[in-house]
């Protein structure tokens, strides 16, 4: 079953509020050890979905590309949402945020240049392996920072439906500061990337 068309939103640069997701219908109880589904998980157990079969009727943003592998409509999965980004070289896309969702890109090829905020006043750069964490309606935007290569990744979110709140309203600052990521964990910890650009 194709996915149905999914909104992608225009919106004032103020947030709204965080509001629980409405759940009208009503969803079938999960299989689980005791109560396996009727094909012994044939079928609703692990799926592979080829690379070459990923949905691109979902939400979009101008300057990047987005295609769905996991969404409920696909696979059955009710509490995340999988897929890819391409951002074309030396491109990038307008201001926007996913509403009540988290977001998490790994970068696969590339070199992408985030920036965030309510006037896109912080930035921050991320390479193949490393990871990127999008909190629920930060206003962002990524930039594919190659002029010859596009950037390409691997996106998850936090629901199975896609948000895109586009903010066509949003103006940059003209002069974003660099941040550096520190773990809260383990502090400051070494890593392979030359960040020496970056400020605390």
């Amino acid at each position: 079953m194709a996915d149905l068309p999914e909104t992608s939103m225009s919106s004032s640069m103020k947030p709204e509020a965080p509001k629980e997701p409405l759940n009208l219908v009503p969803q079938p109880s999960r299989p689980t050890m005791d109560n396996p589904p009727e094909d012994a998980w044939k079928h609703s157990g692990v799926q592979v979905i080829a690379g070459d079969q990923l949905d691109t009727n979902t939400a979009q943003t101008p300057g990047m590309n987005r295609a769905a592998a996991v969404t409920f409509a696909r696979t059955g999965a009710q509490k995340l949402w999988a897929g890819t980004v391409k951002i074309h070289a030396d491109a990038k896309t307008g201001a926007h945020h996913h509403g009540h969702l988290e977001s998490i890109i790994y970068i696969v090829k590339g070199k992408a240049r985030m920036r965030w905020g309510a006037q896109l006043e912080f930035t921050a750069e991320a390479g193949p392996g490393d990871f990127i964490y999008v909190p629920p309606y930060v206003p962002h935007q990524e930039i594919n920072a190659l002029k010859d290569e596009d950037l390409e990744c691997v996106l998850v979110r936090s629901d199975g439906e896609a948000i895109a709140v586009n903010l066509p309203d949003l103006v940059p600052a003209e002069n974003p500061g660099t941040v550096k990521w520190v773990d809260p964990t383990h502090g400051n910890l070494p890593h392979d990337h030359d960040h020496s650009h970056d400020l605390a």
